[in-house]
């Protein structure tokens, strides 16, 4: 996949979000539909504590040394877009318990997800990221950290749809 796809693809995932989520009736917005799910508030507190890796993307960086600017993106489409499998989420990134507002929840999507996009858009991404490694891949490249991004997106959009099949119309 190019740059410029992926590029694509991060954005409509982060569009589709943002639709999903201000799409849903404020009554339902923190209301787990079935035991052992989330609410559509804590899909998107969740997506948000993730990205907070920008901040990852725009640490301290090292060249690429030897091997392919993708390489390790290859793992994360069949990981997490096989919405069979259940994936559980690093406790830092668990979202709230307490209820959250709708609109807030969603202007600060919009800035962080706006500030990805204009950070992928202009930074060099072949540089191997130092400051954070995503549990079990090892230092992932500014693409491959994309990658994951979209792919993640992609899963909880998954499970807002699902969450939202629930809710009476």
């Amino acid at each position: 996949m190019s740059h410029i796809e992926i590029i694509t693809e991060t954005e409509t995932a982060f569009g589709h979000l943002h639709s999903l989520l201000s799409g849903i009736d404020r009554e339902h917005f923190n209301t787990k539909p079935f035991p052992g799910s989330w609410s559509p508030a804590q899909v998107g507190d969740h997506l948000y504590r993730s990205y907070a890796v920008l901040e990852t993307l725009k640490g301290k960086t090292a060249p690429l040394n030897g091997r392919n600017i993708d390489e390790k993106a290859r793992e994360f489409r069949p990981v997490f877009l096989d919405f069979n499998t259940k994936l559980e989420s690093p406790d830092f990134i668990l979202p709230s318990e307490k209820p959250i507002e709708q609109e807030h929840l969603l202007s600060n999507l919009q800035t962080r997800t706006d500030a990805i996009m204009e950070f992928v858009r202009e930074n060099d991404l072949s540089a191997i990221c130092l400051d954070f490694e995503l549990p079990g891949a090892g230092p992932l490249t500014r693409l491959e950290w994309l990658h994951f991004i979209s792919v993640h997106t992609q899963r909880h959009n998954h499970q807002l749809k699902n969450i939202i099949k629930h809710f009476p119309r």
